[in-house]
């Protein structure tokens, strides 16, 4: 577990903690739903020395502050603009699942980005799995705000992420479950970045003009390799890597990731 973190302040003032290992140019790791630094440790220290390995709380994650009433997604670009001021000014990222759409976004509008690498961001295309309902990110706010996390949990898995139900309630069994509930606050803000209706954003992504690079596990179910393909061809010039052996858990699994993202991103 990564510990004594430092601290950058966003625009809003918000505190964001992160923590850098190794050595060489610097890579922020942008993790997705159910993600704080200590989820993508693995991966830093996989990375490292090769490159500098900067893992971060999103905000309303570990030991960075939160301003829930106020969220937008543009309060997450700003977090990422000021660390990428606070590690050096220019960096590259890496983004997994909604984490990757965070990524993108934050490339399309300017911040600076020498090069890009996002997995599994989970946009549907081609109608390869249901929409979520209408109205679901506002049911997932409203049990929160009634500290129903146990049940934001679930219906975040089951509805946005088309996890099947009793994959769900094996999950609720497992030791992790209470890790996730932990961060059910937060979920809201994953819905918010990846949209309501999870559509890609071909246009906005054409406007990212850095070496970008989308990648999708083999053993996903196929709506994630479609998403990422679909990444590829909306960003001129970018490239399209399936990692064998690999579902959307690889972070458990980081050395999956090494030689992939360190060949891309040095």
């Amino acid at each position: 577990m990564i510990t004594s973190p430092q601290i950058v302040a966003s625009a809003d003032g918000t505190p964001i903690a992160y923590e850098s290992t190794g050595d060489g140019p610097p890579v922020i790791l942008v993790g997705g739903a159910f993600n704080d630094r200590t989820t993508v440790s693995a991966l830093a220290a996989t990375l490292a020395p090769h490159v500098t390995a900067i893992a971060y709380d999103r905000r309303g994650r570990g030991d960075s502050g939160d301003n829930a009433e106020a969220f937008e997604v543009e309060r997450e670009i700003e977090d990422l603009a000021a660390l990428i001021t606070a590690v050096g000014g220019r960096v590259s990222l890496f983004g997994h699942s909604s984490g990757g759409i965070l990524a993108l976004e934050a490339t399309a509008r300017g911040l600076p980005v020498e090069r890009l690498a996002v997995y599994e961001t989970p946009y549907v295309t081609g109608g390869l799995r249901p929409l979520p309902a209408e109205g679901t990110g506002e049911q997932i706010r409203a049990l929160i705000a009634e500290e129903r996390r146990d049940d934001a949990v679930r219906l975040f898995l089951t509805e946005q992420v088309a996890v099947p139900e009793q994959m769900v309630d094996a999950m609720r069994a497992s030791p992790a479950w209470p890790f996730l509930v932990g961060l059910a606050h937060t979920l809201p803000y994953d819905v918010a970045v990846c949209g309501p209706h999870l559509a890609l954003p071909a246009a906005r992504l054409a406007n990212i003009d850095v070496p970008t690079l989308a990648m999708a596990g083999a053993a996903s179910p196929a709506w994630f390799p479609a998403a990422a393909e679909a990444v590829a061809d909306a960003i001129a010039g970018a490239s399209y890597l399936i990692v064998e052996g690999q579902d959307h858990g690889v972070l458990h699994n980081p050395e999956a990731l090494r030689q992939p993202l360190l060949d891309y991103l040095r």
